[in-house]
């Protein structure tokens, strides 16, 4: 029978054998763990830990991260994202490699294999010439989850945000599953990796084209995520992009790292000049083979059954718009939206409606968030952040110019919001009006300062203060005339 004092070692060891934190709202779930994974040891709970403290207990730790992580994923998760990839990041690669004619990409914490093949789909159609190599690498800590990814079999609903055109070329339907192309299949493997080791031929300096960690550095003890923070950035090849997951970040700017955005997405380029970067990994010490003591810090990895590590307060009963604004936080797009749509009413509050628009917007849905925003309006036209997610609907819609006009007029009707300074900033910046941009990017980086850290989740995209305010200046130090 374990004890709380197990519970606190079993934490302890989690940390420093896997780079995983837990808080104390995980101690259920961990002392239920620590009981069955004691039982099926047939070990004492002090023999287990000091067994499992030793490091070399590998069986057990995959069979840990099996128990302790759930695996919600879907091919093209977060689309944006991937036209990102396909329409910005992939043909400068190509243009880069043309000598070579090979790409490499990473998926870190793969999970049962979905974001690893879709990565192999959109290069692979990237690529007009069928004489490239293509290799995609997929790590995740359970061996049971790439047991699954290596069959490449998955159900209907693991392809809920394919486009119909990818499923009919790359997919083979069979006893109400689907079949990866063989052609796909061959140009992606998987390995088993725990984010607290070393691996210097894995993080091989300049080797990969694209890498995709979404999800996972926001579970990890500080020093791990720190570690493997440098080991992406120094892999990546000059140019090379990192994707982080919208719960994601760096936590500072690392350098050689440069914040992007396209398609409503961003992400990370490797600086193009940088041949040897000054980032280079911090080294983590082995685990520790001694008896395991009670550490103030514990851990987590990619994705383990808890909440974020810096949660908001919870929201108050019957708090629908905390509520859903935590899920949108935490990446649970789907049901915020549903959250939200279930709790509208004939009458609903304009934070409530607010909410629903960006939501719609966030799922794709454009038109509805636009008549959303309109609707807002029609009630309050002095309404800044309706204004603002208006000109986000009209901008992903191809009316820039309307869209420039109420990002204006949000700045105007509240002079302290950072938001719209920021996205006529990049608007101005692509369309070549090089001073009105370091104009707006300038009052972006000062407003970020003190934005509200509720408009950050509404129309942050998924990236914090730290992060937008490192795109400001990467913006600003790009060539932007004063």
């Amino acid at each position: 029978m374990s004890t709380a004092p197990d519970v606190t070692v079993f934490r302890t060891v989690l940390a420093t054998q896997l780079g995983w934190m837990f808080d104390d709202n995980d101690v259920p779930q961990l002392a239920q763990v620590l009981r069955d994974r004691v039982e099926t040891a047939r070990l004492h709970p002090g023999a287990y830990l000091r067994r499992l403290a030793r490091g070399d207990w590998d069986a057990e730790l995959g069979a840990l991260a099996e128990d302790l992580t759930i695996n919600e994923t879907y091919f093209f998760r977060h689309g944006e994202q991937f036209r990102a990839l396909a329409e910005v990041v992939l043909p400068e690669r190509l243009r880069d490699r043309y000598a070579q004619r090979m790409l490499r990409l990473l998926s870190v914490g793969c999970s049962s294999g979905e974001e690893a093949y879709t990565l192999a789909i959109v290069a692979r159609e990237a690529q007009s010439d069928p004489g490239w190599i293509l290799d995609v690498l997929g790590l995740d800590a359970s061996a049971a989850m790439l047991e699954q990814a290596a069959r490449a079999r998955y159900s209907g609903w693991a392809l809920r945000e394919t486009p119909d055109a990818v499923r009919a070329r790359w997919f083979h339907p069979e006893d109400g599953e689907y079949i990866l192309d063989p052609a796909i299949r061959a140009s992606v493997r998987f390995r088993r990796y725990n984010v607290a080791t070393e691996d210097e031929q894995l993080w091989h300096s300049g080797q990969y084209d694209v890498i995709f960690c979404r999800n996972l550095l926001m579970y990890l003890t500080p020093d791990v995520r720190e570690s493997l923070i440098g080991r992406m950035t120094r892999s990546l090849a000059p140019g090379g992009c990192l994707f982080l997951g919208h719960t994601d970040t760096l936590g500072s700017q690392p350098e050689g790292l440069e914040p992007q955005q396209s398609h409503q997405a961003f992400y990370y380029r490797r600086a193009p000049s940088a041949a040897t970067l000054a980032a280079q990994a911090p080294r983590l010490r082995p685990p520790a083979r001694q008896e395991p003591t009670p550490a103030s810090q514990e851990a987590a990895r990619a994705v383990p059954r808890k909440a974020p590590a810096t949660p908001a307060a919870p929201a108050a009963p019957g708090d629908v718009y905390g509520r859903a604004l935590g899920l949108l936080r935490d990446e649970r797009f789907e049901e915020a939206l549903a959250a939200v749509e279930d709790a509208l009413g004939a009458r609903p509050a304009p934070r409530d409606l607010l909410l629903h628009g960006v939501l719609l917007a966030q799922a794709g849905r454009l038109e509805e968030a636009e008549i959303v925003c309109r609707r807002l309006l029609d009630v309050d036209g002095l309404y800044a952040d309706a204004h603002h997610q208006l000109a986000v609907c009209l901008e992903g819609g191809a009316a820039v110019d309307v869209a420039i006009g109420h990002y204006r007029l949000a700045a105007y009707l509240d002079p302290g919001f950072a938001m719209p300074r920021l996205r006529l900033g990049l608007l101005a910046r692509r369309r070549g009006e090089l001073r009105t941009a370091r104009t707006e990017l300038e009052r972006a980086l000062a407003l970020l300062k003190q934005e509200r850290e509720e408009r950050l989740t509404l129309f942050g995209g998924g990236f914090g203060r730290i992060a937008l305010t490192s795109l400001c200046r990467a913006e600003l130090d790009s060539q932007v005339p004063r």
